[in-house]
């Protein structure tokens, strides 16, 4: 009996030799990497089938990609799977929507994920989302809406539109009044431009440079604030919603809120995967970010990129996960308390 329990050890430490030592090139040769898309179209889909493409040449062994939508629950049903029944070999990556941390935070509905154990590979990133108000309508700075009522434009309660100045009102003090139900934010632009409203939140800075370069230009909007956990390089002076905050508290609350815009677009891989094929798929996608075919690409297709590495989007997940119970409750109630003007009778998204 001794004698085979030897072998069996024996042979079972050979196995494990044999895995250890196959490279990652072998093991990604002639292979499928399954990209899972939480979204049925959209930037995520388009910036990462772009990505891909590329990144299988910077991966050993180069593998080819191919992309699986699977929308559903507000990206969660795409995240449940990465996490409860995808392979934990390095087959699978996702990208999966910038709210999945915060929704496990501060909702949980559906959740059958930890964020925080899941490997995140990088993200290829969004510009921060501004607060502007028309230049005539006589906002000038954010200090402007302490001391009078903005009217803004929402498409609904749950938008950016809405969240944002919200929450400005609800943690700091400001005095924003919203209009509900606009179809789209194109029409909040059209009505600003007609001084039916005074500003606009939640504009992505590379969608409005894209869409209406002369408003900076030109000076025909001014920038109030701006959510993101780093001032935009294009306006240093334009403070982060954080940055107004008046205690540790409040800076608690607001850096909470901002995660998903921090975020951006981010890219992970499942639990548990083998080390060697995690560092694979990281290198990758930095050199992705660099590669000269992409960047040419991404600048035909008018991509927003801010790309970030996997250790500041893995900080910046951890830190959401690991909210003090207060912030997270004083989080929902600032998130929920909105001060409506009224509603245009739209349909409100």
């Amino acid at each position: 009996m001794k004698t085979l329990t030897l072998g069996i050890a024996a042979a079972t430490a050979m196995l494990a030799s044999g895995a250890s030592a196959q490279s990652v090139a072998d093991f990604y040769k002639d292979k499928q990497i399954t990209l899972i898309i939480s979204s049925s179209g959209g930037s995520y889909d388009l910036v990462y089938r772009t990505a891909t493409r590329v990144m299988t040449k910077h991966i050993p062994g180069n593998p080819v990609f191919v992309a699986k939508n699977m929308p559903g629950a507000g990206h969660v049903n795409a995240t449940n799977f990465m996490y409860n029944q995808a392979p934990s070999d390095g087959t699978h990556v996702a990208t999966v929507g910038n709210t999945i941390p915060l929704h496990q935070v501060l909702d949980g509905k559906g959740v059958r994920y930890d964020a925080a154990k899941f490997n995140w590979i990088g993200s290829t990133g969004i510009s921060n989302l501004m607060t502007v108000a028309w230049a005539t309508s006589g906002i000038k700075t954010i200090e402007d809406a302490f001391k009078r009522e903005v009217v803004a434009g929402a498409t609904g309660t749950g938008s950016g539109t809405a969240l944002y100045p919200t929450v400005a009102n609800n943690v700091l003090g400001t005095k924003f009044k919203l209009i509900i139900g606009f179809r789209s934010a194109g029409e909040i632009d059209l009505a600003m431009q007609r001084g039916e409203v005074h500003s606009r939140n939640g504009f992505s800075l590379g969608s409005l440079l894209i869409e209406h370069p002369e408003w900076v230009s030109e000076k025909k909007v001014n920038f109030l604030m701006q959510v993101g956990d780093e001032r935009e390089a294009m306006f240093p002076d334009v403070p982060l919603m954080s940055d107004l905050a008046r205690n540790d508290e409040e800076k608690q609350i607001l850096d909470l809120i901002s995660s998903t815009v921090a975020l951006g677009r981010p890219l992970l891989t499942t639990p548990e995967i083998p080390a060697d094929r995690l560092a694979a798929l990281r290198k990758a996608f930095d050199a992705t970010m660099k590669d000269a075919e992409f960047l040419s690409e991404a600048k035909r297709l008018k991509f927003d990129l801010r790309p970030a590495g996997w250790e500041r989007i893995t900080k910046i997940v951890q830190s959401t996960i690991n909210a003090s119970p207060s912030v997270v409750e004083k989080a929902k109630d600032a998130m929920s308390r909105s001060q409506v003007a009224g509603d245009i009778g739209g349909k409100g998204k």
